[in-house]
């Protein structure tokens, strides 16, 4: 993944806290680097995921999350953390996420995070509405139009 593929960065400099004894950001920590830049991402899109969740019930789980070391991170290094949307489907959303030092292009570490839309009463999956879809397609424009469109309805001019 190359920077120039993202458009929103959440800043972050390692701490002490968060190196192992080899000197390294301990393995889970991205994970957390991860989860917080999707949060930030969705705040820059001007949506409030937790209001949204409390108001409607419905909110999202993650299934899937995978990260690809390809150098090590060290402490008080710098770092910029990309997000961006790389597939909407009818229930989930694709996170690609990329570690980079701060300003630099060559990224450290690589992840994917798989999220599906829940209904928290049932926990099974809800359809992502077409308001939703439309605000991170502002922003990603990448997504084919079948992205933006749930499944089983028009896509086009009747």
């Amino acid at each position: 993944m190359s920077r120039e593929q993202f458009w929103f960065f959440h800043p972050f400099r390692v701490r002490y806290s968060e190196i192992d004894g080899q000197g390294v950001v301990f393995n889970a920590h991205y994970l957390t680097y991860f989860d917080t830049t999707i949060t930030e991402y969705f705040r820059a899109l001007g949506f409030d995921q937790y209001a949204d969740a409390q108001a409607s019930g419905i909110d999202f789980h993650v299934v899937k999350s995978l990260i690809e070391y390809k150098a090590p991170v060290r402490f008080d290094w710098e770092l910029d953390v990309g997000a961006r949307v790389a597939r909407i489907g009818n229930s989930s959303l694709v996170f690609e996420l990329a570690i980079f030092l701060k300003g630099g292009t060559e990224a450290l570490v690589t992840g994917e995070i798989v999220w599906v839309y829940t209904n928290q009463e049932t926990h099974r999956p809800v359809t992502i509405p077409a308001s939703m879809r439309a605000l991170i397609a502002t922003r990603e424009r990448h997504l084919a139009a079948r992205d933006l469109t749930p499944a089983g309805t028009a896509s086009g001019p009747a």
